[in-house]
Formats: C-alpha cells, sequence, structure tokens
C-alpha cells in the first residue's frame, strides 16, 4: 500500500522523465519538499513506450535549445547520476523529397548552426553512406546532426528517481491523484490540495507533467490544458544481417517511417493518418500496410524482416505539435509541463531545470514564454515542423 506524506511545498503529478527530472532538481535546489506521485511505475506513461531518440534538429528555437542542453545532460548521464543509459551518440538522419521540405530544412539546420548545433544539409548519396539500407530514389537532400542519437528512455527515469531521492524528493509510484481541493472563496483560486488514492497531500502548488493524462489532470483546478491523446506504434525486427553498428536514427521525413539499431535487429515505427485520439495502448495490424508500404519505397531490403515484438505508446498533442509550459494565472500555484507532441523525453532534462526555476521565480536558461498555453486563447501558434 502507497503512503504519500500529508504536506508538501511542491507537489509533482506525473512519473515520466519530466516529472522526474523536476522532482531531481527541485530538491537538489533546496526547494522546499517535493513529492512525486506516478499512478503506475516510473516513466511506464509514454516515456519508456519511447524510440528513446535524442536531438537538438527542431524548427522551433525553443526546442533546439532545450533540445542541445538535453544532450550534454545524457553525454554526461552516467558521470552526473551514476546510471548508464546506453546512449548511442550515431546522429539523425532525415530524409527529404519534397522541394517544400528541404526549404523549411534548410532554414531550420542556418537557425541551428547559428545556435551551435552541427547539423548540416547533405546530398542523397553522402545519406545513403550514413545509413546503407536505404533506396535514394526520389530522394532530393537529407539533414543530418552527428550530435544526436538513441539512448535507454529506463536508464534515464531511474537515474533520476535516484537522484530525487537521494536528494531528499518524496516519490511515490502505484498512486494515481484522483483530485484537488482548490479553494474558490475569496478574489483569487488557491489550491490547497492534491488528493490520491492513497490519502491526501495538502500543498499550494503543484507541477502537472501528466503526459497525454495532462487535460483531465488539469481540469481539476479548472484550467484547460490542449492535450490529446494519440496512439504511436512501434517494433523491434528480427535479427538483421549485416547491421552497421554506428547507422543514425533515419526519418523518412514524408512517411515519418524511422528505424534505429536495437541490438541484432531494428527498432521501428511510423505515424498512422488513420488513428484517432484517444487512450489505446494495445498494439494492433491496422497500421502495418502503410509501414510496409513506406519501407518497401525506402528500405526494400528489409520488406520480409519478420516482426521480433510491438508495442504502442501515446503521443501527448496539442494543437501545433509544441509544448506547454508555464503556469496559470487564473489559478497561481498551478504550473505545468507537457504536451510535447512525441519530444518530452529529449527534452525531459532540460525542462526539469526550467520548471524548477519558473518555480523559484527565477528566470529559466531558456525563455520559455512562447509555450505558455496562453498562445492558444489568441490563435498564435507556433508549430514545430520537426514532429516524427
Amino acid at each position: 500500500m502507497s503512503v504519500v506524506p500529508e504536506q508538501a511545498d511542491t507537489v509533482i503529478i506525473g512519473g515520466g522523465v519530466v516529472g522526474l527530472a523536476t522532482a531531481y532538481h527541485l530538491a537538489a535546489a533546496g526547494a522546499g519538499s517535493v513529492v512525486l506521485v506516478e499512478k503506475d511505475a516510473f516513466g511506464s506513461g509514454s516515456t519508456t513506450r519511447s524510440a528513446g531518440g535524442v536531438r537538438a534538429q527542431f524548427s522551433d528555437e525553443i526546442n533546439v535549445r532545450l533540445g542541445q542542453h538535453g544532450l550534454r545532460v545524457f553525454e554526461r548521464f552516467a558521470e552526473l547520476f551514476g546510471q548508464e543509459i546506453d546512449f548511442h551518440q550515431v546522429g539523425y538522419l532525415f530524409l527529404l523529397d519534397n522541394p517544400a521540405d528541404v526549404a523549411t530544412f534548410e532554414a531550420s539546420v542556418a537557425m541551428q548552426n547559428s545556435l551551435g548545433v552541427p547539423s548540416r544539409m547533405i546530398s542523397p548519396a553522402e545519406a545513403q553512406r550514413l545509413s546503407p539500407l536505404i533506396s535514394t530514389d526520389g530522394l532530393l537532400a537529407a539533414a543530418f546532426s552527428p550530435e544526436d542519437g538513441h539512448c535507454d528512455p529506463s536508464g534515464v527515469c531511474q537515474g533520476y528517481a535516484s537522484a530525487a531521492r537521494r536528494r531528499g524528493a518524496t516519490l511515490v509510484s502505484g498512486c494515481p491523484a484522483t483530485g484537488a481541493d482548490v479553494d474558490r472563496s475569496g478574489t483569487t483560486p488557491r489550491v490547497r490540495a492534491v488528493h490520491t488514492r492513497a490519502g491526501s497531500i495538502r500543498t499550494e502548488r503543484v507541477i502537472i507533467a501528466a503526459g497525454a493524462w495532462s487535460k483531465q489532470v488539469g481540469s481539476w483546478f479548472g484550467v484547460d490544458l490542449p492535450v490529446e491523446p494519440l496512439r504511436r506504434q512501434i517494433l523491434v525486427t528480427e535479427p538483421v544481417s549485416g547491421l552497421r553498428g554506428d547507422t543514425p536514427m533515419t526519418i523518412d521525413f514524408a512517411t515519418t517511417f524511422y528505424f534505429h539499431n536495437e541490438g541484432p535487429g531494428l527498432l521501428m515505427g511510423m505515424s498512422d493518418p488513420d488513428e484517432t485520439p484517444g487512450f489505446k495502448l494495445t498494439p494492433d495490424q491496422a497500421w502495418l500496410p502503410g509501414l510496409i508500404e513506406a519501407m518497401s519505397r525506402r528500405t526494400p531490403s528489409l520488406e520480409d524482416v519478420g516482426i521480433a515484438t510491438q508495442w504502442a505508446g501515446l503521443y501527448e498533442v496539442t494543437p501545433d505539435a509544441n509544448g506547454l509550459v508555464g503556469q496559470f494565472e487564473e489559478v497561481p500555484g498551478v504550473f505545468y509541463c507537457t504536451g510535447f507532441s512525441g519530444h518530452g523525453f529529449l527534452l525531459g532534462p532540460a525542462l526539469g531545470e526550467v520548471m524548477t526555476s519558473l518555480v523559484r521565480g527565477d528566470e529559466p536558461f531558456v525563455d520559455v514564454s512562447g509555450f505558455d498555453v496562453a498562445r492558444f486563447a489568441g490563435d498564435d501558434l507556433r508549430p514545430e515542423i520537426n514532429i516524427v
């Protein structure tokens, strides 16, 4: 039976990488008592169901800066947290077969370079040298950054959880949050408690880091977080002969078909254009024909490879596929960090530091004001293009 403290200075709802990194940084900064509650095992929501990709190749400058910072943390993760994360810094390779996409990526690469990201535009022939399994038929160009790669999401969660506890944070898994008390008797609503299955926690500050479940959690406080759950499916193939160990995370941008090495096989996935929102975590076969079609065009040598395992996870999708970070003016004390549409894992290390700064009233090392949820009130969207 889970046990929760009766009181905390900060309660974090959600035990994925964003929540765990935030718990660690708050505790390390001495920002009072910190309690994190997670309905299942840490990372079980979306983090450990992800493909584990980490990168700084984005079209939005905020994401580039956050991703850059995350890469520096992943590079030193074992040193910083005493936890190996199997980081393979093999690069990200975006394959482009549309002139408009080429122009978009050229602009993004120029912006990334101005921030110190070593990304570059390359020819189809060079792309094939980097990722020999691909066919260059129809390709016009590609974008590549050697500092990107992939690592183990479970290891990252374990590292942050252990470090947060060492710093004094209380982390409670298997303990769903069930609601909240908000005092609306005065002119300004105030948070008074978070309710969990194990009891209530008195608090005046809450951080919503509940991923695809954030909209429901926000409703407990009378606030709207425009986040929808959308299933994404992943599989790992049977062994692939002649697989090169330095194959980058390779993405056919037009179809979103991607793959990277996973032991003797390949981890691969692709978005399903027919997928509908909902909390669907069971994989099915309906998306496979589209995946096979994309594979047959871009990696024809893999057409007959068998499937070793398959699973599904949830993207937390916002109307512009960009994150939500900030504090609600309507209910002071309610912070949020969610809605990253599939790249929350790789931004998690940076977001933990950002949220700690916001809670402490400090300026974050990255200006995230553009991620405030208020942007949707005026239809002031800032779409992130590089979504896989």
